[in-house]
């Protein structure tokens, strides 16, 4: 399975004339089982994420199973199918062990969403690796919305680049404890004038996503504070509505 999901990554990278950088593949160890924690922007993402050399598990939003064509392969291909909002931890935990067990490593998107470099980590990433003793691997990836932006864009572009910043492993003793400067020097990189640029989220073009999961890095005030106003009008409006009487 792993082969042919590498092969059909290269062959998507072939035919949209991806040109795909990677960086820091020294530092992963073959023999090692990564709870791998990358950037997360667009559908893109895994095209490039399947060229590392490791055989990997996603955890997946429920609803992304309900796609069709997604939902048969995250379904039929053993993938950690998750709903954030109604989540059980210790599930999680053994089924994420299960991953291992079986030689894969885990990826989890600690945004949890594609909205754009803004949003805050979860700490469920760094959860995991603590509980179940394996290192962190960051990864840094930008460019891959400008490839799909669904759902903000139909548009399928051809010829974009995207590049792919493999870390230095965190040992799973400071996993927690190092996840906010985790977060800052991935930022940081991801942001880096010289490369390609991340996707940037503005709620008055992309939705403000009223029930989803996610909040706002603090190292970005303006933004966190819109999503904030938006969120507490938001509350009043439903507080000034009279309650239904079934």
């Amino acid at each position: 399975m792993h082969h042919r999901e590498r092969r059909w990554a290269r062959h998507v990278v072939s035919a949209l004339r991806i040109d795909l950088t990677i960086r820091g593949l020294e530092h992963i160890e073959p023999d090692t089982r990564y709870v791998i924690a990358p950037l997360h922007e667009a559908f893109a993402d895994p095209v490039a994420l399947l060229h590392l050399p490791l055989n990997l598990t996603w955890m997946a939003r429920a609803e992304l199973a309900e796609w069709r064509t997604l939902g048969r392969y995250l379904e039929g291909t053993d993938q950690l199918i998750v709903d954030p909002e109604h989540g059980d931890f210790r599930d999680l935990v053994h089924k994420s062990g299960g991953v291992f067990e079986r030689g894969d490593n885990l990826v989890v998107f600690p945004q949890g969403s594609i909205l754009g470099i803004e949003l805050a980590f979860k700490p469920g990433a760094f959860w995991l690796a603590e509980r179940l003793d394996r290192p962190i691997l960051p990864v840094v990836l930008t460019g891959g919305h400008r490839v799909w932006e669904h759902p903000f864009s139909p548009l399928l572009r051809f010829g974009q680049s995207v590049e792919m910043d493999v870390l230095d492993p965190i040992p799973p003793s400071e996993a927690r404890a190092e996840m906010a400067s985790i977060e800052a020097r991935m930022r940081a990189l991801a942001m880096n004038p010289e490369r390609v640029r991340p996707r940037r989220y503005d709620p008055l073009r992309d939705g403000f996503w009223d029930g989803y999961d996610f909040e706002i890095s603090p190292s970005f005030p303006a933004l966190a504070a819109q999503i904030a106003a938006h969120r507490e009008q938001g509350h009043a409006s439903e507080a000034s509505r009279p309650s239904e009487i079934v």
